[in-house]
């Protein structure tokens, strides 16, 4: 989240500092080509390993998907962009003095005010999917088209509600480095034989390390899955395992309750390059055989900020599962007494 909108606010912060883990690093061997060179105005770590350490931030305002508008094209004209993100400016601020303005009592609340979205700026890309080359996501499996179609169980229990709305995770991996309307900042740390990654949604820590240790055992999974990581050249290459059942890849946004989700067997192999000293670039193929018939790969930049990280409060002060699951009581009452 940007503090621009809350240099007016006067909102307290909470600084967030994550320890430094150290030990000792170790380089591998990567089977993905394209070896990056470091940028000649990035030094390397005081370690030797590419540097990548900073506080980034990403746009959640370039489309998942290509439209039919750009098939055929990858990256806008600057033209184009420029006059995205002058129309997206103005229905920005449109939103904002909309927001200004009392709800009225019966009428749509809506999500958060428009003051705390974040959105930002458009990109040349025309969509974040880069593989299909279509800009597509791949035809679904049996299993997915019925994810896709399903819906939650409903409001029988806080189980039932989906992972993020319950403030266990953003959604896990792959979804927790995607961006969104907000919070889509990242900073990283590193220390000998390790990167560790603090997602400013839901305040989630990756910690990578670089050395050829064991993977966890299959049965063992994580929202965020088992990730090892070493150096391709000056980029990092993170492949990620045993990520908890109930993590989705399936996209748009992992229509999933706390139930269900992709399965075992879903595979992610990132990789994060510093373009130049401003630009960190970051690419994720994701291999999910239960619900795509083939892998997929999202790519976008994430760009240096001045802006700071913040606490992501969840559910302190919301009322919001209390007044679904009540509802869900409610209307059961409801139908009991009609019969």
């Amino acid at each position: 989240m940007s503090y621009r909108w809350l240099r007016f606010l006067a909102v307290p912060v909470l600084a967030l500092v994550t320890p430094v883990l150290a030990t000792t690093s170790a380089a591998g061997q990567s089977p993905v080509s394209n070896t990056a060179r470091r940028p000649a105005d990035v030094p390397p770590t005081p370690w030797g390993d590419p540097d990548l350490q900073g506080i980034w931030s990403s746009s959640g305002a370039t489309p998942m998907e290509r439209s039919d508008e750009y098939q055929g094209r990858e990256t806008l004209s600057d033209e184009e962009v420029a006059l995205i993100r002058s129309e997206t400016s103005a229905r920005d601020q449109r939103l904002l003095l909309a927001a200004a303005r009392r709800t009225e009592a019966g009428g749509n609340v809506g999500a958060y005010n428009n003051l705390w979205m974040d959105r930002g700026a458009r990109t040349n890309r025309t969509s974040m999917l880069v593989d299909p080359p279509d800009g597509r996501f791949p035809p679904l499996t049996p299993a997915g088209q019925i994810a896709r179609t399903s819906r939650p169980r409903g409001y029988d229990s806080w189980e039932d509600r989906h992972i993020w709305e319950r403030c266990v995770t953003r959604g896990g991996m792959p979804n927790a480095m995607f961006p969104r309307s907000y919070n889509n900042n990242m900073q990283v740390f590193q220390a000998p034989g390790y990167v560790v990654m603090l997602l400013e949604q839901v305040h989630e820590v990756r910690i990578v390390p670089l050395d050829d240790r064991p993977p966890l055992p299959g049965n063992i999974g994580q929202w965020n899955g088992d990730s090892r990581g070493h150096w391709d050249g000056d980029s990092l290459v993170v492949v990620t395992r045993n990520l908890d059942h109930r993590v989705s890849a399936l996209q748009p946004w992992s229509v999933f309750s706390s139930h269900s989700g992709s399965g075992q067997g879903m595979i992610l192999v990132e990789r994060f390059t510093r373009g130049d000293a401003d630009t960190l670039e970051y690419e994720v193929q994701v291999t999910d055989p239960q619900m795509y018939t083939r892998p997929w790969t999202v790519a976008f930049p994430f760009t240096r900020t001045a802006d700071l990280m913040f606490e992501y409060a969840c559910h302190e002060g919301n009322v919001g599962m209390e007044g679904m699951l009540a509802g869900g009581r409610a209307e059961e009452a409801a139908v009991a007494g009609s019969r």
